[in-house]
């Protein structure tokens, strides 16, 4: 036995057609045009019309289907409008009959064309004829539906209310409920948030610091802190909306980057190339990107002479990088860089743009630890050198590779300050020592006597990046923060536990050594510790 019913599936009517696992059956239903197999609703689905409903008569005569969903519908008399073959109207009810459909934040209403309805129906906002399903589209704000019940009174044959809707979020089809808050942590480290039309929600949102309206898919993003996490799922559940939290999975990392074993006499990046970088007096970090992504990109064309690879193949290699290697947009931009380097620096050549469709990067907001967590991370932390380099970070918000290169004389116990000397943009800044870190780095002193370097491996050599890095990981595991934090975290969580201590922007911003305050105003959009002490001019006024 087949069982038919209508559904409405990706802004679409169709009949789903229900049944046990039946081969025949299935072959017999792909013959019908535009037949689709749903993951969600694990059946068989095809277009709600009259023809596919006759043809499903004639291929299964026991079908069975509900009066209310089809058979009273297709069997109505209908006022067929003169369209080309590729957008036949899907059925049309007499003038007595209309049909609403409530969808999320959409109310479908199937009418026959007469001037005063349509009239009437273009009044409603934002109101609009849909060619797909050949019916005119309201928004389902607060009102509407009464206003429209009210107009159409006793014409109206039925009222469909779709108790959940479908999306699709990265090739899922993912449903929710109409009182549901779907909230889903995306791989950007940004909050997808999608629900039924709710004006409280939606002017809740347009509060967040860098929220975004998808037009496309039909949600809000803002960027992930456990803070607004917690706002958004607090207020809606007062209002009486159930949250469903997830987490998107990490997804295809992408094909690994060329290296000796992929390709037959891979070359170096050539001594011209390097010897420019050093002449111009590029920070070593640079050096090694450069060199390496160049490398990267001529091993790719590596039948062809570097001279001679032109602009076209050079958007070849940067769509290659972001449909193959799914790089990130801060790498896609240091290729081409590194690309135009060679191109403009070492060959002497015109400055040219290579243009290319690039992924559209989304306001984020760092991730900081609350005070707790940061007391957890320096107590589970037994090692000397290990607390030493996590207080370190912390108290004077230094950047990772400013932590490895900091010498002994560079902290100046009289004045409290640490000397940064030669930074990123070559520049040199002084940033806060704090008391009690000194009370460990003595202890530190004591027992490993470093000679040049405050934090020294074997042989009195520089600390590697990749110890520093491994600390910081191993001893947020050992806290049990499941945060996914590194060294840049506790740069970030200095500046906010400072401008949270009352600390004024303009000195965050030359202790961090940010170029710009837009930099480091960020902050202010992580932390509202204060808010509540000020008040609005207006309490001030005697009426």
């Amino acid at each position: 036995m087949i069982r038919a019913s209508k559904i409405f599936h990706r802004e679409e009517h169709r009949i789903l057609l229900e049944f046990p696992y039946n081969q025949e059956i299935a072959n017999k239903i792909k013959t019908i045009s535009n037949a689709k197999w749903s993951k969600t609703h694990n059946a068989w689905h095809v277009p709600y019309s009259k023809e596919v409903f006759r043809k499903l008569i004639e291929l299964f005569p026991d079908l069975n289907y509900p009066k209310k969903d089809i058979q009273k519908t297709i069997k109505e008399k209908s006022i067929e409008k003169d369209v080309d073959q590729n957008r036949q109207p899907i059925i049309q009810k007499s003038f007595n009959t209309i049909l609403i459909e409530v969808i999320g934040r959409k109310i479908l209403v199937q009418v026959a064309k007469d001037e005063t309805d349509i009239a009437f129906l273009r009044s409603l906002k934002y109101s609009r004829w849909n060619n797909k399903n050949f019916c005119w589209e309201v928004p389902n704000y607060p009102g509407n539906l009464d206003i429209i019940t009210k107009y159409f009174e006793n014409r109206i044959s039925e009222i469909i209310v779709h108790e959940q809707q479908e999306v699709q979020i990265e090739g899922k089809t993912q449903t929710f409920k109409n009182n549901e808050l779907l909230i889903i942590k995306a791989k950007n480290n940004r909050l997808k948030v999608l629900f039924g039309f709710n004006f409280d929600i939606t002017n809740k949102l347009r509060k967040i610091p860098y929220h975004s309206w998808d037009k496309k898919n039909k949600w809000w993003t803002i960027p992930y802190t456990e803070r607004y996490l917690k706002e958004i799922s607090e207020y809606a559940t007062s209002i009486g909306f159930t949250i469903v939290y997830e987490v998107e999975p990490a997804g295809d990392k992408g094909v690994r980057r060329i290296n000796s074993n992929d390709v037959p006499n891979y070359r170096g990046c050539p001594e011209e190339y390097k010897l420019k970088l050093h002449e111009l007096r590029y920070s070593e970090k640079t050096f090694i990107s450069y060199t390496r992504l160049f490398e990267e990109f001529i091993n790719y064309f590596f039948r062809l002479d570097i001279k001679t690879i032109d602009e076209t193949q050079i958007i070849k290699f940067l769509r290659y990088l972001v449909m193959e290697r799914k790089v990130s947009s801060s790498y896609q931009n240091q290729s081409i860089n590194a690309i135009k380097f060679y191109y403009e620096k070492v060959l002497g050549g015109q400055r040219k743009f290579y243009f290319i469709d690039r992924p559209r990067t989304e306001k984020t907001l760092p991730i900081v630890l609350n005070i707790e967590e940061i007391v957890t991370l320096i107590k589970s932390t037994n090692n000397i050198k290990h607390k030493v380099a996590i207080m370190l970070a912390y108290s004077s918000g230094l950047r990772l590779g400013e932590l490895v290169r900091l010498k002994l004389n560079d902290i100046d116990r009289e004045r409290m300050q640490i000397r940064v000397e030669q930074s990123k943009g070559k520049k040199d800044r002084y940033t806060k020592l704090s008391q009690k870190f000194l009370e460990v780095f003595d202890e530190y002193l004591k027992k490993y006597r470093p000679k040049k370097w405050v934090l020294e491996g074997a042989g009195s050599s520089m600390y590697s990046v990749r110890s520093i890095q491994n600390i910081v990981k191993a001893a947020a595991i050992k806290a049990g923060i499941t945060k996914n934090i590194s060294v840049h975290t506790l740069r970030h969580t200095f500046a906010t536990h400072s401008l949270e201590d009352g600390a004024d922007l303009r000195y965050i911003q030359e202790m961090l050594g940010h170029e710009s305050s837009k930099t480091t105003e960020i902050y202010t959009h992580i932390t509202t510790k204060g808010f509540d002490q000020f008040k609005s001019p207006m309490d001030n006024l005697d009426f």
